[in-house]
């Protein structure tokens, strides 16, 4: 389980956000919501452990996050609001790549339907730099699946999707809880899917 507890980021003597609680159990979904620039990133970030918080703490499985960083990163995905993608290489290149650098024990079978699906089969050989922003956000959904990690913490994974690319990921989002999977998104809409929390921002 991951848990939130009193957590407050300041800069510059501005408060970003303050006393943000929230817990993350198997199964369950939680959204950040708020408009762009009220803190989703920068909560999503110290989540991560990738920004210090001025106040407050982060427990991964009952410990302190700080301390037990070696598991969490094992059972954590990642995916910010730029692609993690290589621009230069093709679709191809950079699912073979993933497929190395995860360890992927998903089979190629896996990979075909899940390109099919999410409409991106017929672009294996294109370049990631030409895709539209929509296709490099399914893109990044493929290394969600390929990665197959318990935890998602994806910044606003629905944003520029068209609504069958965003029913698609509803889709995702109860199959991998299903799975006792659980997700952490941030959203400044409102994006129609069942959530256990919402954290307004």
């Amino acid at each position: 389980m991951l848990i939130v507890k009193d957590l407050s980021i300041e800069r510059l003597d501005k408060k970003i956000f303050e006393n943000i609680n929230l817990s993350l159990s198997p199964g369950n979904i939680t959204i950040l919501k708020g408009k762009n620039g009220s803190g989703k990133t920068t909560l999503l970030k110290a989540i991560i452990n990738l920004l210090e918080p001025s106040f407050g703490s982060i427990y991964w499985k009952g410990k302190l996050l700080k301390k037990n960083l070696y598991d969490f990163y094992n059972h954590v995905t990642y995916i910010g609001d730029t692609t993690s993608s290589l621009r230069k290489l093709t679709i191809k290149d950079n699912i073979n790549i993933w497929k190395k650098f995860f360890i992927s024990n998903i089979n190629d079978t896996q990979i075909e339907t899940a390109l099919k699906t999410l409409k991106l089969d017929n672009y294996l050989n294109k370049k990631v730099g030409t895709l539209s922003f929509g296709e490099t956000k399914k893109l990044e959904f493929l290394r969600l699946i390929m990665e197959n990690k318990k935890v998602w913490i994806l910044d606003e994974p629905l944003s520029n999707l068209d609504e069958e690319s965003i029913e698609l990921m509803k889709q995702t989002f109860e199959d991998h809880c299903s799975k006792e999977g659980s997700i952490i998104f941030s959203s400044h809409q409102n994006p129609g899917i069942y959530v256990t929390e919402e954290i307004n921002l």
